[in-house]
């Protein structure tokens, strides 16, 4: 197993959207202070600063920051704004899979929420989609869903940034699609969709299916090639050992019909030639 990947190493391969001049805190250093922050519960800019401020000179010269300062409230907000958001969400993903130990068998769910105070009037609100892992209590990836796009297609962009081989991927039935499914298995994971009653449709279709495989094996199991008198007669009972013949006897139904399957006479068929 590769050893666990560093935080600060991971955030450095995030591309800066700042201008070169003017910049004082290093990029690297201020994603990591809001994922420290967000770790002991900040949820806002505000609280993300304050964090910054109450640990003191000691976390920001750890983190890199080369004034011994942190950043304000506002400093955040401005490059929460123009930082590349799939770039940043790659990065987590990378470090916090690579603390997860053995990916076999870990189970990650995807499903899409509408977050919480996103809405606002007509507007409608941030709906993304997340692979969450709940054992690690963490959520590996997150994309957006806009409004020219569904959960579905969403969906498939995941393997992209989430490492996949490994793991075993649920879902409800919004992503119970052959594409995602497929994308996930080429990946080397296994996926696992739920079909609820609220999507009629391919519960319909997989009780179909399923029906059909069990008459199909009942059919292979009813099928015998020999006559049903024969079938009983000529297996000798229990264990399909075929019984002795009586001296000079022969069947009866060699003698009925000896002309009623022509195609099968010939050399080839082991008959007499007179036959």
């Amino acid at each position: 197993m590769s050893a666990p990947l560093d935080l600060l190493e991971v955030l450095a391969s995030v591309p800066d959207p700042r201008h070169p001049r003017g910049v004082r805190h290093p990029l690297a250093a201020i994603l990591s202070l809001a994922v420290l922050a967000m770790l002991t519960g900040a949820r806002s800019y505000s609280a993300i600063a304050q964090f910054g401020r109450d640990e003191g000179f000691a976390l920001a010269w750890a983190l890199g920051f080369r004034r011994g300062k942190t950043p304000t409230k506002s400093s955040l907000s401005d490059l929460s704004r123009a930082l590349d958001v799939r770039a940043f969400e790659a990065a987590l993903s990378r470090w916090v899979d690579s603390r997860l130990g053995e990916a076999d068998g870990l189970h990650v769910g995807i499903d899409g929420k509408t977050a919480r105070g996103s809405r606002d009037g007509d507007a409608p609100g941030h709906r993304p989609v997340a692979a969450y892992a709940a054992a690690a209590q963490a959520v590996l990836a997150r994309l957006r869903v806009d409004a020219r796009t569904n959960e579905h297609e969403a969906a498939l962009e995941l393997p992209g940034i989430l490492p996949v081989r490994g793991k075993v991927f649920t879902a409800d039935a919004a992503f119970c699609q052959r594409d995602v499914c497929e994308k996930i298995i080429q990946g080397g994971g296994d996926h696992v969709p739920i079909v609820k009653d609220n999507q009629p449709g391919p519960a319909v279709d997989i009780r179909a299916g399923l029906a059909f495989g069990d008459e199909k094996r009942r059919q292979a199991a009813a099928f015998s090639p020999l006559p049903r008198g024969a079938a009983a007669a000529g297996d000798g009972g229990a264990g399909g050992v075929q019984g002795a013949r009586a001296d000079g006897g022969a069947d009866a139904a060699d003698d009925d019909d000896p002309d009623g399957a022509r195609e099968m006479a010939g050399a080839e068929a082991g008959l007499r030639a007179g036959a």
